[in-house]
């Protein structure tokens, strides 16, 4: 079961409410095989900081809150986007649910979720609902979404998986715009 973590929205609505309403979004996923169980995998995703060691775009990702019941932290990107991230649910070998968006701005909805291929085999998928584009009617952003933010998401979202790879095949942090700049994080 996933726990809610991090409390309820100011705006007042519930855990659940929010992840309904933002699940109404278009999403953009992209999932990666690791030669490791979901419980390494699991212990590296939930680890205050990982970003630092995983993400090709990041120049600083510190824990604001990294409790049982409580998990925030902020990203900076080496462009200076400063975004935090605020953890909805925290499922222990499974994965988790958050909301990444600038202090005060608007909220992207991501979910991460991994599964079990075998003995020291698994997936993890992430899955992210961008508040770009998301105030328009579906028929108007169809092909902004599909020809210009699905593509940079599915970009960004391969190299992060493949940064989260790198640092379990090597040990060491990926460097940075390893497998290339990103127009909106490098």
């Amino acid at each position: 079961m996933a726990l809610p973590t991090g409390g309820p929205a100011p705006n007042g609505k519930n855990t659940a409410d929010r992840i309904r309403g933002f699940q109404k979004r278009r999403s953009v996923g992209f999932t990666l095989e690791f030669p490791v169980s979901t419980s390494e995998l699991w212990n590296l995703i939930s680890r205050a900081g990982n970003l630092n060691d995983c993400h090709p775009f990041c120049r600083t990702n510190d824990a604001i809150s990294w409790e049982n019941n409580s998990h925030q932290d902020r990203l900076v990107y080496l462009n200076g986007r400063t975004y935090v991230r605020q953890f909805l649910t925290w499922e222990k070998d499974s994965g988790y649910e958050l909301v990444i968006g600038e202090e005060n701005g608007p909220e992207s909805y991501v979910v991460w979720e991994m599964k079990e291929l075998g003995d020291k085999k698994s997936t993890l998928t992430i899955t992210v609902y961008p508040y770009l584009l998301a105030n328009m009617s579906k028929i108007t952003s169809y092909l902004p979404f599909m020809l210009y933010i699905r593509p940079k998401l599915k970009s960004y979202l391969k190299s992060v998986l493949n940064g989260f790879h790198y640092f379990i095949e090597t040990g060491e942090a990926v460097p940075r715009n390893h497998w290339g700049k990103h127009s909106w994080f490098s």
